[in-house]
């Protein structure tokens, strides 16, 4: 009998560890969005959206300093809605798809600002350029997928870069500098 509530009491403890050390997410390509808005020559914010998105993300709930996210945004899902600027936005006046296929996000720091906002710092690569970035994010909620019945979480975050300083600069200043990234992701742990 006590080797026996000794293995259950093992048991529970290296379960406990595991969920202490942060659950890993899937990124759900088909419920994350990374949308772009931009001022043109100040009459409009046009917008353009990075579909097929990849990445991982580890959310540990216990200690947040010890979460991350890696994320791919491949140009070939890029979409302004409108064909024309599609390709003149994959151009070498722009990204330059050929040449550099995606862009990447790696985060390098988490930190817990309370009531689930998160402070995310990682370096952003565009076009062979790589910078840091700091991400104003919400954890929108944390729980098992009332479909998939799997471990889900979902997140919204925000971002201002400046296009230059990753060398997409055409047209600055009339079209604007500034890009303001929102991002809405939702990811669910493997089966």
């Amino acid at each position: 009998m006590f080797k026996k509530l000794l293995l259950t009491a093992a048991l529970v403890a290296a379960s406990a560890n595991v969920f202490a050390a942060g659950v890993s997410y899937k990124l759900d390509p088909t419920h994350t969005n990374v949308l772009a808005s931009w001022s043109h020559f100040g009459f409009s914010h046009p917008s353009a959206q990075f579909g097929a998105v990849d990445g991982t993300l580890v959310y540990d709930e216990k200690d947040v300093a010890k979460s991350s996210v890696e994320v791919t945004l491949p140009l070939s899902g890029l979409d302004s809605f409108v064909p024309k600027l599609d390709a003149h936005l994959k151009s070498a006046d722009f990204f330059d798809a050929e040449k550099f296929p995606a862009i990447t996000f790696k985060s390098t720091k988490v930190e817990d600002l309370g009531g689930g906002k998160l402070r995310i710092t990682g370096d952003l690569t565009v076009k062979g350029t790589t910078r840091p970035v700091v991400l104003a994010a919400q954890l929108n909620k944390a729980g098992d997928h009332p479909m998939t019945k799997r471990p889900t979480v979902g997140f919204d975050a925000t971002t201002t870069i400046k296009r230059s300083e990753f060398g997409v600069g055409a047209y600055v200043p009339n079209v604007g500098d500034e890009i303001t990234l929102r991002i809405t992701t939702e990811a669910s742990a493997a089966k």
